[in-house]
């Protein structure tokens, strides 16, 4: 306790204030034997005068030789004010380190969340760099793992933006380069000479460094690359304390590039698969018009339970073969049994001028596989001869072809039979049927008839609406059928829900008449 009066002179010092203020005898000015803050503190204090608010809450806090203190004052009955000094050095020290885990903390919680709420992998890049940067050191560089001697680098100056650059070196140069990126623990910053860092380490705009830290980008399974922390040459070095924090980061910055980068391989994989399994573009084949569409039963997915196919004949004048079919179910699922089956269908090419044979060794083969599940199946050979085309349909419990007459008669081919892989023995018939120039043969799922919408919205779309809009399309060429039926459909449904729908279209070119020049000698017909 420090007793000081109205006039700013010592009154009394106690045994515990003596060691802190050796000087303070009485009737020192305070001002000689008293820090600034507690001279100044008193001066306020005694300035307010004796009619003055009490001294509660007029406390003061400053260092005394190396030391924080609160001076808490009470005011006597003289005038005089006893400073009670209370030492809250660790207090304080307790309270700096809480505010600076506190603001780790949600440094790396926001970091977290920026990191792993991408999964772009420049993306990722630029943010490690960027925040790294902005927090950590003065210049931040991410590095991913080496193609070759090829290094993919991302380089941020702090208040810059991110660029990205590939430099050609061999990482083991690099001391702790090497190690990081082959996810080793990191070697400590006062193991790494500033001044052997390489041209390309070092941004042009940042001047000599004076403290580098190199850790790795843990990754799930194997290392997400490597960052890259500078600090310029008259700033502080990297202390211990700031390296483990760094590896803190750097975990989570390696968790958000290695998910993007799983993403990014995974996402690759199923493009590819779904490429495969998508329905192909059709066109003309051997003097035959081909035209199919397709729509999944969601918007957002591009595969589902129906599939279609044509196979060119293998020489010239014979059939082509279409498939049409439709798993039970959709989705993925659905699509990886269409994928199974249009490989079998693919392997059984061979025997394709028999149907029956066809369906029932792809029965057997269903059958024979892990999947529960069953589909329906139509067959077409197509061949042009002459001016028409020939056909050959053979349904497997899938909805019979309908052809369509240049008159405007749909007709239904006669061809019915059991479904595929739901039993051991099937059974089905083949009818044939001609195209007259201008004239289709439409195959369709049931996914169109049983479009369910209307102005009521419970209303199945049908095939006998089927039917009369086919009616409307004769002498349509196939992509035009095509495109018809499905906007007939879709405006049925009106954004409901619905069943994967697949169409596909045979049509027999018309013919144009043809003559000679001047119109002297007999014209042709060509398609």
């Amino acid at each position: 306790m420090l007793i000081a009066d109205a006039r700013g002179a010592v009154v009394r010092c106690n045994d515990a204030a003596e060691p802190l203020l050796p000087a303070a005898a009485p009737g020192t000015p305070l001002a000689d034997v008293a820090p600034d803050w507690l001279r100044d503190a008193h001066a306020e204090l005694c300035s307010l005068g004796p009619h003055a608010a009490p001294a509660a809450g007029r406390s003061a806090a400053g260092d005394i030789d190396g030391r924080h203190f609160e001076a808490h004052p009470t005011v006597r009955d003289d005038g005089s004010v006893a400073w009670w000094l209370v030492d809250d050095t660790d207090l304080q020290l307790v309270r700096t380190a809480l505010r600076r885990e506190r603001e780790r903390s949600a440094f790396l919680a926001k970091a977290s969340t920026v990191l792993l709420s991408s999964l772009n992998l420049e993306r990722c890049m630029d943010a490690t760099a960027r925040m790294a940067a902005e927090s950590l050191a003065d210049a931040a560089l991410v590095i991913a793992p080496a193609r070759g001697q090829r290094l993919p680098v991302v380089t941020c100056v702090r208040g810059g933006e991110p660029g990205t650059t590939t430099v050609t070196v061999v990482p083991d140069s690099v001391p702790g380069l090497g190690e990081a990126l082959r996810g080793f623990p990191p070697v400590p910053s006062r193991w790494i000479d500033p001044g052997a860092a390489p041209a390309w380490m070092v941004p042009e705009s940042m001047g000599p460094v004076g403290s580098i830290v190199i850790t790795p980008l843990p990754g799930h399974g194997v290392p997400a690359g490597a960052l890259i922390l500078l600090r310029k040459a008259e700033g502080s070095v990297f202390s211990e304390e700031e390296e483990i924090f760094a590896r803190l980061f750097a975990a989570r910055a390696g968790a958000g590039m290695s998910a993007a980068r799983l993403y990014a391989e995974q996402s690759s994989i199923s493009d590819l698969l779904m490429r495969e399994l998508l329905p192909p573009a059709l066109h003309r084949i051997s003097g035959v018009d081909f035209a199919g569409g397709y729509r999944p039963s969601a918007d957002h997915e591009r595969i589902g339970g129906d599939f279609y196919d044509v196979h060119p004949a293998a020489d010239e004048g014979d059939a082509s073969l279409v498939l049409l079919g439709d798993v039970c179910g959709k989705g993925l699922e659905a699509a990886v049994l269409t994928g199974r089956i249009r490989n079998t269908l693919h392997a059984l090419l061979p025997l394709a001028d028999d149907h029956q044979r066809m369906l029932g060794l792809l029965n057997t083969s269903m059958l024979s596989s892990h999947h529960t599940r069953f589909a329906t199946m139509v067959l077409a050979s197509a061949v042009r001869r002459g001016s028409s085309v020939e056909l050959k349909l053979t349904s497997g419990g899938h909805p019979s072809p309908l052809i369509v007459r240049t008159d405007g008669t749909v007709e239904v081919a006669a061809t019915q039979g059991t479904l595929i892989g739901a039993i051991p023995t099937i059974a089905c018939t083949t009818v044939t049927a001609s195209l007259a120039p201008g004239e289709s043969c439409v195959l369709y799922t049931d996914g169109i008839t049983e479009a369910k919408g209307g102005p009521m919205g419970d209303e199945l779309f049908g095939e006998e609406r089927l039917r009369r809009a086919l009616a409307g399309c004769a002498g349509m060429p196939a992509e035009g059928v095509v495109e018809h039926v499905q906007m007939l459909a879709g405006q049925w449904l009106g954004g409901r829900p619905h069943d994967d729908m697949a169409v596909v279209v045979i049509s027999a070119p018309r013919t144009h008449h043809l003559s000679a020049v001047n119109g002297h000698t007999r014209g042709r017909f060509t398609a």
